[in-house]
């Protein structure tokens, strides 16, 4: 039995730990946008919102951690992504 779910909401959080919101956020400044995470002191999200911006991209560190974050993501993930893409 497949599962023939094409949408499962996921969570702020884990777009943000996966490093996917890294990810977006590299390609939407080139445009000046960027989706903004407001979080409180404990790290829980607040709100979430796309914001113009006048910065673009990010310091040297932050890239770094943002690319761990997506390698490690594509390989815990790798298989079910294959599989996704091969239906």
């Amino acid at each position: 039995m497949s599962d023939k779910t094409v949408v499962k909401e996921k969570s702020w959080k884990e777009f943000q730990e996966s490093g996917m919101l890294w990810m977006a956020n590299t390609i939407l400044q080139v445009f000046g946008w960027s989706i903004v995470v407001d979080q409180d002191k404990d790290g829980n999200i607040i709100s979430v919102c796309p914001a113009r911006v006048k910065y673009r991209g990010f310091t040297h560190e932050t890239n770094t951690k943002g690319y761990i974050k997506t390698a490690n993501y594509m390989k815990e993930n790798a298989e079910e992504i294959l599989k996704e893409a091969m239906q």
